[in-house]
């Protein structure tokens, strides 16, 4: 697929919302670091947890309602909900991070969040190898940034299954070569020809299931 000028610099751009520094390195044991949310009230069955701050411009609770829907798949393999930690507001260099960063072994699988298709499979100066994914309807995009390496055949236009392996957990890219980690991203899709620049959201709260490969 033929990408012209324009729409690699604002891929560029959009690396920009990579990690860089300000990361901290696995502890010994390589196994995915075990942060618990902070405690709270609890809430009613298969009702949506709070939203854990702000809504950024552009985004509503029935957005955040029809993302719970879709019962998210924490995207690394072996690693469960609770051991994530909410780095979206982190201070990267000048800006804020916007984005979840999951610690795991290099090499580890990163599997697809959602069902869903295939948008774009490339590599970025920032992000390093990268991924973007959309659910069924479109209506969301996930990015996923710094990968190793992507899954051996995926192709743009591809559909995935939630656990499907679309990659491998790497330090391609700003991200530092001593932390290898996951850098992955929720948008809300924007309305314009590139769907992918619609507002992020925290999606902290709002997985469901264990990464869990399927194959």
């Amino acid at each position: 697929m033929r990408v012209g000028r324009g729409v690699l610099l604002v891929l560029g751009l959009l690396g920009g919302t990579a990690c860089g520094g300000g990361l901290t390195p696995l502890p010994p044991g390589g196994a995915p670091r075990p942060v618990e949310r902070a405690p709270g009230p609890p809430s009613p069955a298969g009702a949506r947890p709070a939203a854990p701050g702000p809504l950024e411009a552009g985004v509503t609770e029935a957005d955040l309602d029809a993302l719970w829907a879709r019962q998210l798949m924490v995207p690394v393999a072996g690693m469960a909900p609770s051991a994530l930690r909410n780095d979206y507001d982190a201070r990267r260099g000048a800006r804020a991070h916007r984005a979840l960063d999951m610690m795991a072994p290099k090499g580890t699988p990163v599997l697809a969040a959602d069902d869903g298709r295939i948008g774009r499979v490339g590599t970025t100066p920032i992000g390093g190898n990268i991924i973007y994914a959309t659910d069924p309807d479109e209506q969301f995009v996930y990015y996923y940034a710094h990968l190793d390496r992507h899954a051996r055949g995926l192709s743009v236009g591809d559909r995935v299954r939630k656990g499907d392996v679309i990659g491998y957990v790497g330090t391609t890219g700003n991200a530092p070569a001593s932390v290898p980690h996951l850098h992955f991203q929720v948008m809300k899709r924007g309305n314009g020809r590139a769907w992918w620049d619609g507002p992020p959201i925290n999606p902290w709260t709002l997985f469901v299931l264990p990464g869990t490969s399927v194959r």
